[in-house]
């Protein structure tokens, strides 16, 4: 329980910052079917957490108990941020261009995607026990690796924008992979070329696609894939810029360019 804030607060503020903007503060909301002080506590640990690693306020939230909705041992976490950013310096993709570098940000793991289809794969819902089972390829146990929280990119990619390097767009790899989410940082007209050997994949989507027979395209267009964030630099900026993010304690690698195409989109090869 005192992880899943940070995963709430990450998926706010992970993407105020594609736009170039600074979080400022967060606002939780929690429903239960019965309000456990001591759970709840932990809870909000958690988006505490979540908001020192983003350099954001939390202001408040709201917690409504709904017997009869809810199971007593269930609840939804929900969330809200506000970011800031100057007009002019606002990432709108207005400068990406063919020979712009693509940079990739290395994930935690899962991140907060795609556990719908986790769970079908390793049969959860019917097998928690699997979560307990300690795995070679892993290192530590399957539940350990999932639960690890989204990390958090925005003290990094502020960091990186302050040294005025130029970087033209930022996507936030979510659900729907890099083929529904690199999209939404591309003007009209351009292709993101990424090659999937230039990034290491964390073993846990290679044991998720092993397990459950899930062809490569599926798995790029539902997980990370070890990118938890995608920045297009222009070409003069790449080294300066995979040396800045390196610098901020980030793991970064060049996945790719920008190239010219009939219309935007991502091509993995």
């Amino acid at each position: 329980h005192d992880t899943v804030g940070v995963d709430c607060v990450a998926m706010c503020v992970n993407d105020i910052i594609c736009g170039g903007a600074k979080p400022l503060f967060f606002l939780d909301y929690m429903a239960m079917g019965k309000n456990v002080p001591e759970r709840t506590a932990e809870i909000v640990k958690g988006v505490v957490e979540g908001c020192k690693q983003a350099g954001c306020a939390l202001i408040g939230g709201e917690t409504a108990e709904m017997p009869g909705l809810y199971a007593e041992d269930e609840y939804d976490l929900a969330g809200y941020s506000t970011g800031i950013v100057e007009k002019s310096r606002m990432l709108d993709n207005r400068d990406m261009a063919e020979g712009d570098v693509l940079i990739g940000l290395a994930s935690s793991g899962c991140h907060s995607n795609g556990f719908s289809l986790i769970r079908k794969v390793f049969n959860i819902d019917r097998d928690p026990d699997v979560l307990n089972r300690y795995t070679d390829r892993l290192g530590k146990s399957l539940g350990e690796v999932l639960i690890t929280p989204t990390r958090i990119y925005v003290k990094s990619v502020l960091r990186l924008l302050d040294e005025g390097l130029s970087i033209h767009g930022i996507s936030h790899i979510t659900g729907g992979g890099f083929y529904e989410n690199v999209p939404r940082m591309l003007p009209a007209g351009i292709v993101a070329k990424i090659e999937k050997a230039a990034m290491p994949v964390p073993p846990v989507f290679d044991l998720i696609a092993k397990t459950g027979k899930i062809p490569e395209r599926d798995m790029y267009n539902t997980f990370n894939m070890g990118a938890g964030l995608v920045l297009a630099v222009a070409a003069e900026d790449a080294s300066r810029a995979v040396a800045a993010i390196s610098a901020a304690g980030e793991q970064a690698y060049v996945i790719g360019e920008c190239v010219n195409g009939a219309e935007k989109g991502v091509e993995l090869v």
